[in-house]
């Protein structure tokens, strides 16, 4: 980015207000349809802004893990690729792939929205893999936040396939209408800070100016499930208790958001 918009930011946060016209603590409108992918279990599409997300659900079934023989098995996976955005290459997982993976999945698991037991068919033996694809198709900024809304509506979308016990075998191209059972809502509220301002939903620009980032997921009763730190710069005590301020208030309006689907 030239050093003139880098100035014109930085500029319009010391006045209260993004290079976009929105406040410090406002996010991009935020658009979600669910079920637009045929060929998956589950599926949703996010766009925040410019952003833009799909995520999508596959159930297979494998063995349970010795150490949790009656629970099933959880995966995410994000990919970012040059289509999204031209600073991504292609090959191996990025770091920013990997970390994108893990915060999704650390904000689903911890926050105990999937009962994995449920997942169980028989202990030790069989149980459903639920496994969920990352796609941004277009990263113009925080991907985190739009992740997290994307593979939770396609959870809720997803139903089983049929599976018939005796064969071990998945019956793709059959659904039945059983789906997971949601116990929480956990939603992400990603918030950069650029010289003394935090900033809630950062464009792909403010990311690239940001000294550090704070990744947030609550819980239906304001809970904090997850939290991740980027960037080099530390945060002091006071503008982490703003974050969780932040963080709360605008995950009550998001779980408003994601409720209606």
């Amino acid at each position: 980015m030239s050093l003139v918009n880098t100035e014109f930011i930085k500029e319009s946060l010391n006045n209260n207000v993004r290079s976009d016209g929105r406040k410090l603590e406002d996010y991009r409108d935020i658009e979600i349809e669910t079920g637009i992918i045929p060929q998956a279990n589950g599926s949703a599409r996010v766009r925040l802004g410019n952003t833009e997300v799909i995520a999508g659900v596959k159930f297979s079934v494998g063995k349970p893990y010795p150490d949790t023989a009656n629970q099933g098995m959880f995966m995410v996976n994000g990919e970012l690729s040059p289509i999204s955005n031209p600073n991504y290459r292609s090959g191996p997982p990025s770091p920013e792939s990997i970390e994108l993976s893990r915060v999704v999945d650390r904000a689903i698991r911890e926050s105990k929205t999937v009962n994995f037991e449920d997942l169980c068919i028989e202990e030790g033996e069989a149980a459903w893999m639920l496994s969920v694809d990352i796609y941004p198709t277009n990263a113009d900024g925080n991907l985190f936040d739009a992740g997290v809304i994307a593979a939770l509506l396609a959870i809720k979308n997803a139903k089983f396939p049929e599976y018939d016990a005796e064969s071990g075998k998945v019956a793709h191209e059959t659904r039945t209408k059983n789906g997971v059972k949601l116990q929480n809502v956990p939603v992400m509220v990603t918030i950069a800070k650029v010289g003394d301002k935090l900033l809630i939903d950062p464009t792909f620009e403010e990311e690239s100016i940001m000294e550090a980032r704070l990744n947030i997921a609550t819980i239906d009763n304001g809970n904090i499930c997850a939290m991740q730190k980027g960037g080099v710069t530390p945060v002091t005590n006071e503008e982490l208790k703003n974050a969780v301020k932040l963080a709360t208030s605008k995950g009550k309006e998001l779980r408003k958001l994601i409720n209606k689907y």
